[in-house]
């Protein structure tokens, strides 16, 4: 008897063993590979409205681009803060929009360890001021809420506020 329970042993070992290795196996196969920011944005649940806007600007062949770039991207929830007539107003004049929204991206890849206490230009031309204090990390009045999501062409860091860049003189 012992000598059956000691086979049913090493099989029922064998059979997991292979579950186990099909398991890790097929995991492995359905794990995204990383995507440029346009498409990174796209799939994360909390920059649809982002996204929506990147589209309708017209900016998705240019971040879409070998980069490397950094993205500011304002959540869904940062998009609800802002008024309802600005919204309207972006809608209205899509060069407007897509000063605001070129004011969230930096030329180069800055990862939150990367950032330190400075200025820097965004693709609009305007100045950004960056802050960090130990891991808290921010962007003008926003702060960064979730960082460093990776894409092939550069980097996402979600924050909590919608920048609206300065009048230009």
């Amino acid at each position: 008897m012992s000598n059956l329970t000691s086979i049913l042993s090493r099989r029922s070992l064998v059979a997991c063993a292979a579950f186990a290795t099909f398991a890790l196996v097929s995991g492995c196969a359905t794990m995204s590979a990383p995507v440029n920011v346009v498409d990174t944005i796209a799939s994360t649940p909390s920059l649809s409205t982002l996204s929506g806007l990147i589209a309708s600007a017209g900016l998705n062949d240019s971040l879409k681009a070998a980069g490397p770039f950094t993205v500011f991207a304002p959540s869904n929830e940062a998009f609800k803060a802002v008024p309802a007539k600005t919204m309207d107003d972006l809608a209205k004049h899509p060069e407007k929009l897509k000063e605001v929204l070129t004011y969230h991206v930096v030329a180069g890849k800055a990862m939150a360890a990367d950032i330190k206490n400075s200025k820097v230009t965004s693709l609009n031309g305007a100045h950004l001021e960056l802050s960090k204090a130990g891991e808290f990390v921010t962007v003008e009045s926003a702060a960064v809420t979730t960082a460093d999501i990776a894409a092939t062409n550069g980097v996402v860091h979600i924050i909590d506020t919608v920048l609206i860049p300065p009048a230009k003189k």
